[in-house]
């Protein structure tokens, strides 16, 4: 075979192998991420979650993502009576291991994804003059706090048992945002609720920082759901919302690191 034979056999062989590679035989990446979940999520996750909601869809045709906020323990509830839910976000870690224990999410699926800590609420000119957390135990001063079983009303207990505070609510609420509502309707002078909570609030209310405070710091978990209809785009939701995207949105409502 000649020099040039040669060259015109290799080139020849060159191009059948990139037609090869170009053809059906081509490793190709078809995975698509598509279907509907529902997402039952902590009260004070409402604003966050509806934007990432809305920022997973668009980064994924063909999904849609349905959400139920509530306070954790009611959700706990709906999804341990049967309630269809494919990811489950909670406010704290213990009403998460009632899931877990029940085998209705698997112990090792929860990932921490934000931290929250308690602020006093008060109407727009603060008409009560509260201005620390003793002032809350003022009988003249109409607070309104969490349930027990919600993680705002167990972090509202921590509080009053590490610092030895007493405060006497005119109501105890099944949510964060029930809380708020009271304030901002005027039907309370103060109200116990999450820092993110008077952030998303705007001028409807006023916040006042409290040391003691720190005393409870809410860490939130969140987990797919064993029964879920789609574990695919559950999964997805849930790493987006670990992920950078939801780390900046969740961040920027002034949730902190876990």
């Amino acid at each position: 075979m000649t020099r040039i034979s040669t060259l015109a056999a290799t080139l020849l062989a060159a191009a059948l192998t990139l037609t090869a590679c170009a053809g059906g035989n081509a490793p190709t990446n078809t995975a698509k991420t598509e279907g509907s979940i529902t997402v039952f999520a902590a009260a004070s996750l409402t604003a966050t979650f509806t934007e990432l909601a809305a920022e997973f869809e668009a980064a994924n045709p063909g999904t849609t993502v349905q959400l139920t906020f509530a306070g954790s323990s009611d959700l706990v509830t709906q999804i341990t009576e049967g309630a269809p839910a494919d990811v489950f976000a909670s406010a704290d870690e213990k009403n998460m291991t009632k899931l877990t224990d029940a085998a209705l999410i698997d112990a090792d699926a929860p990932v921490d994804f934000a931290t929250n800590v308690l602020e006093i609420a008060v109407p727009p000119g603060n008409p009560a003059g509260v201005t620390t957390l003793a002032d809350l135990a003022d009988p003249a001063v109409k607070t309104v706090i969490c349930a027990a079983q919600v993680p705002c009303g167990a972090a509202t207990a921590a509080i009053e048992q590490a610092t030895g505070s007493d405060i006497v609510p005119v109501s105890e609420e099944s949510s964060v945002t029930d809380v708020l509502g009271k304030v901002v309707s005027g039907e309370a002078d103060a109200g116990l609720v999450y820092v993110t909570d008077v952030i998303s609030a705007g001028d409807a209310v006023e916040g006042i920082e409290f040391a003691e405070s720190s005393e409870a710091v809410n860490t939130y978990p969140i987990a797919v759901v064993k029964d879920s209809a789609r574990p695919d785009v559950a999964a997805a939701f849930v790493a987006f919302v670990t992920g950078s995207v939801g780390e900046d949105v969740l961040s920027a409502a002034g949730f902190g690191k876990p």
